[in-house]
């Protein structure tokens, strides 16, 4: 087994690994920014060194090299897409933690997935001249909603394009841009896989992800509620995300996602070749490490089950927790973290990168952590994370906790009657994202009141509460 991985990745993706290769055994390689230099993964990590930048490749094999490490995990987002960073991995002697540098750049090109995917028997959404209005401009490199565009009108197409084509260059050095027909109210549903060198592969059953706010996943659930009322489906969504792994010779982690209507048809849309940002709810309803199983694959073994033997148990759901306001447009809120209360309890889990005086930087994606839940039933699953949202408090700062509490109590979301233009048109309806205050900040707000309509004298021989009122809770409550 390595004796030693570098992580190419920054906040709580990082700090998710460092814990597994520390479960194993294995020492860990911390890489860090200028503006990381007190960032938790740094402090958590066995050793660490300071780099430019996170995109810079050849930085990141240098330290690979001064830390003499076995192999290199890159996280998700970054350069855990990048075929060239595969590559110079492999030639610089690590073992890269992921698909082979091949089966990244066929599945990284959207159009080339499609492609293979095509090839290997997936049901792929029209495009180009066979697509109608409307459509969907989507960028060839793309990833994260960026460079993309609803059409509606030939008229339109043309400036829609320009727009598209310059905020791909802008995103990914890649301004190609393709045409896809649009299904509307489709939901986003994609299948995790994992296969090893030798030819196993498995899927994990899916995850449903149509809680989407500018084409940037929200909230992510397993099972999905259309699969649940459809038990047949995930058998074929299942079947076809294998066939088009294995027309690109893909080992390792993956997604595979597809759009479904609500009549079962589901059709080809990407493949992330990488670990996703929701794949703890995988984890939760499979009782698998997905970390580790991928060292274990990158270090050569046989996966340790077949098809037959993996079952999935009761729901999980994600929510993204990020430093932005829902109430102003979801303008970002960068800053210092003053106070941190973080939930826990039965079936709940925190995937998180920050810590109490922390600043949140301007400088990268505003995801502070991922708050995950885990039950029986998803009735269940959606009341033990409203509770858990409730425990939440990240003062200092403004996060969009109070959006996922509106979303949760939502009947439609509690239906389950969910499509990737659901939060858009829920945003649309006039909500109100003042957040209630849990009951412990409310117990002290009423000790707050009655102090202050004391006279001076009396407020002054009267102790404070508690140590936790005078040590500066009250920021939450203005």
């Amino acid at each position: 087994m390595f004796r030693k991985i570098l992580i190419a990745n920054r906040g709580e993706i990082a700090l998710r690994v460092i814990r597994t290769l520390r479960e194993m055994g294995i020492r860990s390689v911390a890489v860090y920014s200028d503006t990381d230099r007190a960032a938790l993964h740094v402090r958590k990590a066995d050793e660490a060194v300071r780099i430019e930048s996170y995109l810079g490749i050849e930085a990141i094999v240098a330290a690979a090299r001064l830390h003499e490490v076995d192999a290199i995990h890159p996280g998700y987002g970054f350069l855990s897409e990048n075929a060239r960073f595969a590559q110079a991995c492999e030639d610089a002697g690590f073992v890269f933690i992921g698909p082979s540098p091949r089966s990244i750049q066929l599945m990284g090109s959207k159009t080339e997935a499609r492609r293979v995917a095509a090839e290997g028997g997936a049901p792929i959404v029209p495009d180009g001249d066979q697509a109608g209005f409307p459509v969907m401009l989507k960028a060839v490199a793309g990833g994260g909603g960026k460079g993309m565009r609803r059409v509606d009108r030939a008229e339109d197409l043309a400036s829609a394009r320009e727009a598209a084509s310059s905020e791909a260059l802008r995103a990914f050095g890649d301004g190609r841009i393709y045409v896809e027909k649009l299904i509307e109210n489709a939901r986003h549903i994609e299948i995790q896989i994992f296969g090893d060198q030798h030819g196993n592969m498995v899927h994990l059953g899916e995850r449903e992800c149509s809680v989407q706010r500018r084409h940037q996943k929200v909230i992510e659930e397993s099972p999905s509620p259309l699969v649940a009322r459809m038990p047949e489906l995930r058998q074929r969504m299942g079947e076809a995300a294998i066939k088009a792994a294995r027309a690109a010779g893909y080992y390792n982690a993956g997604t595979v996602e597809f759009l479904a209507d609500n009549d079962g048809n589901f059709y080809f849309l990407e493949m992330n070749t990488r670990l996703q940002v929701e794949h703890p709810v995988t984890e939760l309803v499979t009782g698998l490490d997905l970390v580790r199983l991928q060292i274990e694959v990158a270090n050569g073994a046989v996966l340790p089950f077949a098809q037959e033997e993996v079952s999935l148990r009761g729901a999980a759901i994600e929510c993204r927790i990020y430093a932005e306001d829902p109430a102003n447009n979801f303008f970002p809120s960068p800053g210092k973290i003053l106070q941190l209360a973080e939930p826990s309890g039965p079936g709940v889990r925190v995937d998180s990168g920050i810590y109490p005086g922390w600043v949140v930087p301007i400088d990268y994606d505003p995801m502070l952590s991922k708050l995950i839940v885990w039950a029986d039933t998803r009735e269940h699953a959606i009341e033990r994370m409203l509770r858990a949202l409730g425990e939440y408090h990240v003062g200092g700062i403004r996060s969009n906790i109070p959006l996922f509490q509106t979303i949760l109590n939502d009947p439609a979301f509690r239906r389950g009657e969910l499509h990737t233009g659901y939060l858009d048109a829920l945003l649309k309806s006039g909500l109100s994202f003042t957040r209630p205050a849990p009951p412990e900040y409310e117990a002290v707000a009423n000790v707050i009141a009655r102090q202050r309509t004391k006279p001076a004298e009396a407020q002054a021989a009267t102790p404070v509460a508690s140590n936790w009122l005078a040590t500066g809770r009250r920021e939450f409550l203005r």
